[in-house]
């Protein structure tokens, strides 16, 4: 029909990046409108990337909550290092997120390679209801100095406050493409993926100091039935005296875990479940790099 112009599709990789704590899993779940990532008050929660997909009819976003950026103690944190890296590399667009509570130059080798791309970057202040407003104004001087190409965005994602602006303006900058995935796909990462998430977050919320990092969680066996589903989920820690402090006295610790995250996990497949936890001592597993590839990550 004359008159009409063929409506085109756009799609894209929208990466998120910055260091930890300063709200990129609170970003990203809220952008994708699904709760995808950990959130705790803990550093170094998100260990993965993680795609989260957006579909409407013209277009199609994967946003990826990348691991924040540190400087690596052990090849686990090595790995979660090359996820950030990739990410500003593989983007079509770059969302800096950064806070008003960190300083703004840390890690400053990480802030030079965002310095150095081609690609757009969209810089987020968040938090912005924790700071006075002059105080504010010397921060965004501050970035329109550090990374004059990139656009900021004062924010507050927790309080959702200018994520639409964001959103919006995501969205004009996609490139014209088919879409990457399915348009009925949320995520690029399994179920049992989520579910070892879930229970690691209980960790993370339940214990304290050094252990929440020491642990990873492997899905050994995940059963359909047709009344429920049976999950058995080996809870993997790097020293023997970990091993008693997850389990608790008289387990009552490992209980409680596994009572908060079977709720959370039958609200997630939306079926009755029955979870079986187990603790096993990996030796120092955060540096064996065939420990490392089991669990999903690239030490390499």
């Amino acid at each position: 029909m004359e008159g009409l112009t063929k409506m085109t599709h756009k799609a894209g990789f929208v990466n998120i990046i910055g260091n930890p704590n300063v709200g990129k899993s609170t970003l990203s779940n809220t952008l994708i409108g699904e709760r995808l990532s950990i959130i705790t008050s803990k550093a170094q929660t998100t260990r993965h990337r993680i795609f989260g997909i957006v579909n409407k009819p013209n277009y199609q976003i994967i946003f990826s909550d990348t691991p924040g950026v540190l400087e690596p103690n052990y090849k686990l944190q090595e790995s979660m290092l090359k996820f950030s890296q990739a990410a500003l590399t593989d983007a079509d667009i770059i969302l800096y997120l950064t806070d008003t509570v960190e300083k703004p130059d840390k890690h400053i080798k990480f802030l030079e390679k965002v310095q150095q791309t081609n690609i757009p970057v969209l810089l987020i202040i968040n938090k912005i209801d924790l700071i006075q407003q002059d105080k504010l104004d010397e921060l965004m001087d501050f970035w329109k100095k550090e990374l004059p190409k990139a656009e900021i965005f004062p924010m507050s994602a927790l309080h959702n406050f200018n994520v639409t602006n964001l959103y919006d303006r995501i969205v004009e900058l996609l490139p014209d493409s088919p879409p990457y995935f399915d348009k009925d796909t949320l995520t690029d990462k399994p179920e049992r993926f989520f579910i070892a998430e879930i229970i690691r977050e209980k960790i993370l919320l339940h214990y304290q100091k050094e252990i929440p990092y020491s642990v990873e969680i492997e899905i050994e066996e995940f059963q359909e039935l047709e009344e429920r589903v049976d999950i058995r989920a080996v809870i993997h820690v790097a020293r023997d005296s970990q091993k008693g402090i997850i389990i608790g006295h008289q387990g009552k610790a490992l209980k409680r875990v596994g009572i908060d995250a079977r709720k959370d996990i039958e609200a997630f497949l939306q079926k009755k479940v029955f979870l079986s936890l187990y603790v096993k001592v990996s030796k120092d597993w955060r540096d064996k790099d065939n420990l490392l590839k089991n669990f999903g990550y690239n030490p390499k």
